[in-house]
């Protein structure tokens, strides 16, 4: 005798609007709390950091573990200072609203001078296998701080504030400031032209290029409405011929 199987397969209850609504606003709601408080995005505009990072990556940022500690997560997210060698993204200190991406080669209390383009820390000389050399070296550059003699600081009055922290040939970072500049030496406006980054500027560290585009080196100078929409078309039409698929999801260091 055969008997027949019932379907016991269950009729799941159909979502009602309001759940529906809940549902989509727990979404946004956690998108906005993690590109607020845990990462941000950005795209880098220069080759100051030629070839960490190009021109036209799109890296994530973690916003987090720079933290101070006793912030609005230090309690439940881990933290970490920063550290010698850090890539970091941070508002300049002298262009307010410009992010600016660098590489951190003194902390606070680092002595730090060039001699030849080589850099010293604490009287040591670093070995640096990331940094390119391709452009015009000057005094300046090549000699920091004795080089500042030659007076090629986009800010003048860095200069003064320079010198008041340069003892026997080296520059000394102050508390709560820290000192970068690019892996691209011979281009790079950094920390010597500049000045010290307050560590209240620090936005924080980039994770990884979730996304790379090859883009003009001036693209981000280009702020009339026109050339953004034109770019903005070319991106569209050459999306998959021009994306630098082989960056992608590379990590930042």
């Amino acid at each position: 005798m055969f008997v027949k199987n019932k379907d016991k397969t269950a009729i799941r209850k159909k979502e009602t609007f309001s759940e529906s609504v809940s549902g989509i606003a727990a979404v946004l709601v956690s998108g906005l709390f993690i590109i607020t408080f845990i990462v941000q995005a950005f795209e880098i505009p220069s080759g100051s950091m030629e070839n960490t990072l190009l021109v036209g990556d799109h890296v994530f940022v973690d916003r987090v573990t720079p933290m101070a500690r006793g912030g609005l997560l230090g309690w439940i997210m881990p933290y970490r200072q920063i550290q010698r060698g850090d890539i970091i993204v941070f508002l300049h200190p002298r262009e307010p609203g410009m992010y600016v991406v660098k590489r951190v080669m003194g902390i606070p209390g680092d002595r730090i001078h060039l001699q030849n383009g080589v850099v010293y820390r604490n009287g040591e000389p670093l070995t640096e296998p990331y940094v390119l050399r391709q452009g015009t070296p000057s005094e300046y550059r090549e000699n920091f701080p004795q080089g500042s003699i030659y007076g090629e600081s986009q800010y003048p009055d860095w200069q003064p504030e320079m010198r008041a922290h340069v003892r026997n040939g080296e520059l000394i970072v102050p508390p709560d400031s820290y000192f970068g500049m690019g892996d691209h030496r011979d281009v790079s406006l950094d920390s010597r032209y500049w000045g010290f980054i307050p560590r209240d500027h620090i936005v924080g560290r980039p994770l990884f290029i979730y996304w790379s585009f090859i883009t003009p080196n001036n693209q981000y100078e280009r702020r009339d409405v026109g050339d953004r929409v034109g770019f903005l078309f070319h991106t569209i039409f050459h999306f998959f011929d021009q994306t630098r698929w082989s960056r992608m999801f590379h990590l930042v260091h």
